[in-house]
């Protein structure tokens, strides 16, 4: 879909979130300051065909918006045309100042489906995106999904509504969220796309990002990312002309596997910049709301800035899904991924959902919470361990980080790390510790004592610093891939 708003930065930015939230791919950003002739905007949509289209803008009691007439005016003009049923309208929802309603249902109602919901921004320090994400929902399935063969049978048989597969990941993860008390980042990384969920303070949010995937979009990933960044993470040498034909070939070839060691290097290393990358757009979308009360101590200098970033330290739990991190040869090189591409502070639990069943635990906890999160649990996630990471630390400053505690069997848990080194202490997975941490050289950013979740590469003590130190020629240290890969049996 494509939205259309006043200010950019403001309700332009309000329409995006909804959009994304809503689960929808967004194509383009429409608003009377994006700095594009009228001409470009009419050819810009006559291309895109979009399934619908988000208009917002204006707050509630000011005059009627004038860009509300422009926009309209902009988009009767272009006429886009839905890719199913010809015989249907476009469906258009405005989401802005309602003073404005009437004059969007002249404008457009003869030719578009027009749906009217409350004002996505009805004041400055307040967004109310939940009816424009209900919207969202509700024409996708009547407008675009309803149009999947064998869509009317299925819907027939069905007890509940087909519920679409970002709502559904939304449902478990939200619930999932609130059963833990903490908040989780989740990716699911393809050939196409990389998508991020994320569930912070209980407001769930979803970006994808359309461009940065594993076999389809590689090439769009090196060339944005750079060479040099991707080289960074492979754990052999490799000049950038041998990476380059790799990433080539993959692009000739985007279905097949890794089938050489070298090839398998390539796709992880790509798969870091991927998810850093798209973990880059969702912090530039996925915006906490703040409290009022610290909103009235901003100077006027800074009244506008009423949200702020998603930091990865306040993220308790990081879920990986996806090919590359799913079907990786050994779990603790999906470990690494994560570790690598999100750089988590503080204690942070790692999994990773082979199968990807989430989509299908959301649909079932509409009907049955308890189970749901229970077969999230048992059949669905499989635990990478707790990684410990402090803040402050880098690989050239002397530093450790030591923990002392004791396992839920009863066993004394102690180890240390220093500055550049990756250490994992053993913690099998099903085992809790209760650990004590402390560090020199660093702080730590939350409280020393607290309970560590154990799993396949147990406890991981990441001394490694933020970001990571990475030069020269040769640059990841297969050192720290053999601590990952090491398995609590004692083989790796």
């Amino acid at each position: 879909m494509v939205v259309c708003g006043n200010v950019l930065s403001m309700t332009g930015r309000s329409a995006q979130k909804a959009a994304l939230g809503g689960g929808a791919v967004l194509l383009d950003v429409f608003a009377t300051d994006d700095g594009r002739h009228h001409f470009h905007r009419l050819e810009r949509l006559h291309t895109l065909r979009p399934d619908m289209i988000l208009i917002s803008g204006g707050v509630e009691e000011a005059r009627i918006p004038a860009f509300v007439i422009e926009m309209c005016d902009f988009i009767r003009t272009s006429r886009p045309r839905p890719k199913y049923g010809h015989r249907q309208k476009l469906p258009i929802i405005y989401a802005g100042a309602s003073g404005a309603t009437s004059i969007v249902q002249d404008l457009l109602e003869e030719d578009f489906h027009v749906e009217i919901v409350d004002n996505l921004l009805p004041s400055f320090d307040r967004e109310n995106l939940e009816p424009a994400r209900d919207a969202i929902h509700r024409l996708f399935i009547d407008h675009v999904m309803s149009h999947a063969p064998g869509y009317d049978q299925l819907q027939a048989q069905a007890t509940l509504a087909p519920v679409p597969t970002p709502n559904a990941v939304g449902e478990i993860l939200s619930r999932y969220a609130k059963r833990r008390q903490e908040n989780i980042l989740c990716v699911d990384i393809g050939g196409a796309t990389t998508d991020i969920f994320s569930v912070i303070e209980g407001n769930y949010m979803r970006t994808v990002s359309a461009n940065f995937g594993m076999s389809y979009s590689i090439g769009n990933v090196a060339s944005i990312a750079g060479l040099d960044k991707v080289q960074r993470w492979l754990p052999l040498e490799m000049s950038s002309k041998e990476l380059r034909t790799q990433i080539g070939t993959k692009m000739l070839y985007p279905t097949s596997i890794p089938a050489l060691e070298t090839d398998l290097w390539v796709e992880q290393a790509v798969a870091r910049e991927a998810l850093r990358l798209a973990f880059l757009d969702h912090q530039e979308i996925a915006k906490v709301q703040l409290p009022s009360a610290m909103i009235n101590l901003f100077t006027p200098e800074l009244s506008q800035q009423r949200h702020r970033e998603i930091s990865i330290e306040e993220i308790g739990i990081i879920i990986g899904s996806g090919g590359v991190l799913s079907n990786a040869p050994h779990r603790g090189q999906a470990a690494a991924m994560l570790l690598d591409a999100f750089l988590p502070l503080g204690a942070t639990q790692l999994y990773v959902d082979s199968v990807f069943m989430m989509p299908h635990l959301g649909a079932l906890a509409l009907m049955d919470e308890v189970n749901a999160i229970g077969i999230l649990e048992a059949e669905c996630l499989i635990p990478l361990g707790t990684a410990l990471a402090p803040r402050g630390v880098s690989r050239d400053r002397p530093g450790e980080l030591r923990v002392t505690g004791f396992t839920s069997s009863g066993e004394r848990l102690q180890g240390s790390a220093r500055s550049g080194e990756l250490v994992c202490l053993p913690l099998a997975a099903g085992l809790q510790a209760e650990v004590e941490v402390s560090v020199s050289g660093g702080t730590w950013p939350s409280r020393s004592r607290f309970t560590a979740s154990g799993g396949i590469c147990g406890l991981i003590l990441d001394m490694r610093g933020r970001p990571l130190a990475l030069d020269g020629f040769v640059t990841y240290n297969p050192a720290w891939l053999q601590a990952l890969c090491h398995d609590q049996e004692g083989g790796v």
